[in-house]
């Protein structure tokens, strides 16, 4: 089945120095889904230089500004297919795991897997392997994790999480990652659009396994459908997976996502950008 989503992400900063921008907002273009028209506004206008991941379909584009006031919209329709969900979906033995799903086996800045290693086998080692049991341990981060915003920051990692018991989107993913990993199941960090019951919208992180054969999407928090996400990035964790890396002093003042998973159009703000836009094809 295949839906339609449509989503706006406004940004704006105060920016102190001249300085570099890294952006990582586009969607990505992948097999499950189709960027079918998106525009890109900078306000004021800057030259800008794009790239594109292949193998991830991760999308940057990159530009120097300052100092100044910087706005920043992209909008953006994506054509997503949704795939009915496998529960029988198996754990593949180490052998069998291709050669490019195993830097997704390895521990990462943010998922420390060797130090879980022992409380993963723990908790976990006795369950039957497959989908069953990544679906368990999601279960048990969210009995066990209490979702606060404020309680984590930039550099806390998943063995901060489990000992602090406490984190928000990032961090839900980032244990589950790690304990997968400690558990010689591939996993990996995906983050994107979606849209939430509950206000306010943000970008959100879930977690790639790979099981069978392919690559599962599970959210530790339960906080959206995860067959609702707009891809923006795949990567080790959140280190790969910034949506800004910004090189001088600035500061963000502003930050609105929309997201409308029928795909209606989004709305204008109050104080629209105006601005020159670019159009990507």
């Amino acid at each position: 089945m295949t839906a339609t989503t449509a989503l706006r992400c406004d940004l704006e900063y105060e920016i102190d120095t001249p300085s570099h921008f890294m952006m990582h907002i586009q969607c990505a273009q992948s097999p499950d889904q189709y960027v079918s028209s998106e525009q890109l506004t900078i306000n004021p206008e800057v030259p800008i230089r794009s790239s594109w991941d292949a193998g991830t379909g991760n999308r940057l584009f990159r530009f120097d500004f300052g100092p100044g006031k910087l706005r920043i919209r992209y909008d953006a329709r994506v054509d997503m297919l949704r795939q009915p969900i496998d529960k029988t979906l198996p754990e593949m033995d180490v052998s069998q795991i291709p050669d490019h799903v195993m830097p997704y086996m390895m521990p990462s800045r943010f998922c420390e897997s060797d130090t879980l290693s022992a409380d993963a086998q723990q908790l976990f080692g006795h369950w039957n392997r497959g989908y069953q049991r990544v679906d368990a341990i999601c279960q048990w981060i969210r009995d066990n994790i209490d979702y606060r915003i404020g309680t984590s920051g930039a550099t806390t990692s998943a063995a901060d999480v489990f000992r602090d018991r406490a984190g928000v989107c990032r961090d839900f993913a980032h244990l589950l990652i790690a304990f997968c990993r400690a558990l010689n199941i591939p996993a990996r960090l995906v983050v994107g659009y979606v849209h939430f019951s509950e206000p306010p919208q943000d970008f959100h992180a879930l977690t790639e396994v790979w099981l069978g054969g392919r690559w599962v999407l599970f959210d530790a928090t339960a906080l959206a459908p995860v067959e609702e996400l707009v891809r923006v990035g795949t990567g080790r964790d959140a280190k790969d997976l910034a949506f800004s890396t910004i090189y001088g002093s600035m500061r963000m003042t502003h930050m609105h996502i929309q997201v409308n998973a029928d795909g209606s159009p989004v709305s204008d703000n109050p104080d629209p950008i105006e601005a020159t836009v670019r159009q990507f094809t």
